[in-house]
């Protein structure tokens, strides 16, 4: 069973049900992995996940990537990938995936690059995070594709466009 933990700065915006939207991503990406069957295990698997502001995304990611600069999502796995297959054999049940945090001006930028509301890219964030506490990657070619398809998989699954197409305007 998944759960998200959702902490939400003021300044996004109040008129959504990000809980909602927050589980729904996380639970698109996880059922497309080889990790889809803790969707229907009794352990609980938490994902916390912070929509913050731009400055304390760029704190963090200066702390822990040694880049000073804002960035739209940062991961931070709480289990290795080597562990990821033992996750259900937990002793207590409950397994805390990781951290998610998204910054809302650099995601409300892209959204509008993209012609597309901030709460669809904001899904599409989670989905990209979520694969990341996962062990997915997108250094490399091989892994870049492997990761994008199953986010394309998992946008498509909840009625949202590829987000790798070049829009033509």
């Amino acid at each position: 069973m998944l759960e998200t933990a959702l902490s939400i700065e003021p300044v996004w915006p109040d008129t959504t049900d990000w809980e909602a939207l927050a589980l729904r991503a996380a639970s698109a990406a996880l059922e497309r992995t080889t990790h889809g069957e803790w969707l229907t295990l009794p352990v609980g698997i938490e994902i916390s996940i912070r929509l913050t502001t731009d400055d304390e995304v760029q704190t963090l990611n200066a702390q822990y990537r040694q880049k000073d600069k804002p960035t739209n999502v940062l991961s931070f796995p709480m289990v290795q990938p080597d562990l990821l297959d033992g996750i259900a054999n937990t002793d207590d049940g409950e397994v805390l995936l990781g951290d998610i945090a998204l910054a809302r001006g650099v995601c409300e930028r892209e959204a509008a690059e993209k012609g597309i509301s901030v709460e669809d890219h904001a899904t599409h964030l989670i989905v990209h995070g979520t694969l990341h506490l996962l062990g997915y990657d997108h250094l490399e070619d091989g892994e870049a594709d492997a990761m994008e398809a199953i986010e394309i998989d998992a946008l498509a699954a909840l009625g949202l466009s590829d987000p790798y197409l070049i829009r033509e305007d």
